[in-house]
């Protein structure tokens, strides 16, 4: 967890540093997770539409004449109706700047998911009210755990037929150890959604629903009194549930919240756009604001010091007109200037920001001034890689990012041997995003390059991006390797000497010995002890 306790240096210091600070307490960032089909990308289309930032809001599977989502651009997002690129959006609220990171929630892009989380406060994690917690909301949840991220709980889809929402508590409290506080509670069962009562202050906010969901949706505040007569069962129900809720877990408290003790709970429907507008004044009244974010020696470089920022994402093919490649920083400390000339941390050298730009999922617009917390476009920043740090003045390292250990592997060749250029150029632009791991030998050559991932669609994100954004159509030959391990020039002869085996070289220098099982890598480990083979968990780029 970041922290403000680090002791501030000489530079650090004085009326600048105080009006950063201001500026970053203005800051919410924060990404959404959960498992896919939860409901996240058309969540992030009903808080932008809440904030009066769009006027009309998509959605994923949406009906006939909807938008697809802002935040869903690619191709292939609108076409299978999932988010497969994570997307920032950028938005005013109240008095609060907001910067929302949607991500993928198929677990063959965690690894997408795992960068922005590196990048957040905070984290929305989206429920659905009918499967409870699934899988790739408790992988992404330990990733929020392990990084000290406070989470807030959101029940979606309330208005179809679901679970109880006791039992949904229960289920919170006994599979991810938080306590589960609710502020609002509500009035109706799942596929009956009337409205919320809302715990703090007793009262009824009844909604109404708006043609299709696409508009922010009437809502209606009553007192305790004039619920009891409007809706007199439900009301009574949710009373009911609300006085065990009191009988055995408190109130919201701030301290323990942020502390990853206990998770505030609120009950929502984002397609019907129920709910959605108490979600972003929690965020604004509760989510923390940017605070000093430690170093690689575990010092925090408070946000008042000069600037330092880092990349967590490298994206290209986001303007079919100019190919240009966008790399996404987060702003740790200071202030942005666009122009300003900076330190590129791996090089050392000097990199000038001329072209900087706010994010709203496809769209953007140029930017003078950003602080932190924000996070900000650089074009054409072909120096740039996943893990980079930018800093001025006192120079700073941040943690590099961690990556996940490839599963599946495939052979790439070019279907038009005549776009030798094309070819080379998609391949080296996929490797440096992050997209896929890129593995070479002298026996395959570089004609025949493989493919590493951690899921097989990353394979079909890798092929049509090829094809359509680098005119490079390939084919992939998909090879048995399941398991890849790090090892040494040394222990190469001794690996490939068994069947099953092969040692390929990824872009960092890294050795990787690939095997077909578990079983084949025991063999090889327990035949010859003195190889090496290393797990790539603690693999890292940057």
């Amino acid at each position: 967890m970041t922290t403000t306790n680090a002791a501030l240096r000489p530079d650090e210091t004085g009326p600048a540093s105080a009006d950063v600070a201001a500026e970053a307490a203005r800051r919410r960032t924060f990404a959404v997770i959960s498992h896919p089909d939860a409901g996240k990308s058309t969540l992030t289309e009903a808080l932008a539409l809440h904030a009066r930032v769009i006027g009309q809001a998509g959605a994923v599977h949406g009906k006939a004449g909807r938008r697809g989502t802002v935040s869903d651009w690619m191709d292939m997002e609108k076409a299978r109706g999932i988010s497969i690129t994570s997307a920032a959006l950028q938005f005013s609220y109240r008095d609060t700047v907001v910067n929302l990171l949607d991500t993928p929630g198929h677990a063959d892009f965690s690894e997408d998911t795992y960068r922005v989380l590196t990048a957040v406060d905070a984290a929305v994690m989206l429920i659905d009210a009918a499967k409870g917690l699934e899988a790739q909301t408790m992988k992404l949840f330990a990733v929020c755990r392990h990084r000290g991220i406070p989470v807030v709980t959101v029940v979606n889809k309330w208005d179809r037929p679901g679970k109880d929402a006791l039992e949904l508590m229960d289920e919170v409290a006994e599979r991810t150890g938080l306590t589960p506080t609710p502020l609002t509670w509500p009035v109706g069962i799942a596929g009956d959604f009337r409205g919320v009562l809302d715990r703090r202050d007793g009262s009824y906010h009844r909604y109404t629903r708006t043609a299709g969901g696409a508009t922010v949706a009437p809502e209606e505040v009553l007192s305790p009194a004039a619920a009891a007569a409007r809706e007199p069962d439900a009301w009574a129900q949710a009373r009911e549930e609300v006085e065990l809720l009191d009988a055995t877990a408190g109130g919201h408290d701030q301290e323990l919240f942020l502390s990853g003790v206990t998770t505030p709970v609120l009950f929502a429907s984002a397609v019907s756009n129920f709910g959605v507008g108490a979600l972003l004044d929690v965020l604004v009244d509760l989510a923390p604001a940017p605070a000093g974010r430690p170093d690689t020696d575990g010092v925090a470089r408070p946000v008042g010091a000069p600037f330092s920022a880092f990349v967590f994402k490298v994206q290209s093919g986001m303007d079919a007109a100019h190919r240009d490649r966008l790399a996404y920083i987060r702003i740790c400390s200071g202030v942005f200037e666009r122009g300003m000339v900076v330190t590129h941390g791996p090089t050392g050298r000097p990199f000038a920001t001329k072209y900087a730009q706010h994010v709203f999922g496809r769209e953007r617009e140029s930017i003078d001034v950003a602080y932190p917390g924000d996070v900000v476009g650089l074009v054409n920043a072909s120096a740039l890689r996943v893990g980079d740090t930018l800093f001025a003045g006192r120079p700073v390292t941040f943690p590099p990012l961690t990556t996940f250990a490839p599963e599946h592997f495939a052979v790439v060749r070019s279907l038009e041997t005549a776009k030798h250029k094309q070819f080379r150029r998609g391949i080296e632009q996929l490797e440096s995003e992050g997209v896929v791991q890129v593995l070479r030998s002298d026996r395959r050559g570089e004609q025949a390059p493989v493919f590493a991932v951690v899921g097989p669609m990353q394979f079909e994100v890798a092929a049509h991006r090829m094809e359509h954004e680098f005119s490079a159509p390939v084919h992939l030959e998909p090879l048995p390797y399941t398991l890849a391990m790090r090892t040494d020039e040394a222990s190469v002869a001794g690996i490939t000497a068994s069947s099953g085996t092969e040692v390929m070289q990824r872009s960092d220098g890294e050795l990787l010995a690939l095997f077909t099982t578990k079983w084949v890598m025991g063999v090889v480990r327990n035949g010859k002890p003195g190889l090496t083979l290393e797990p790539l968990v603690a693999a890292q780029l940057g």
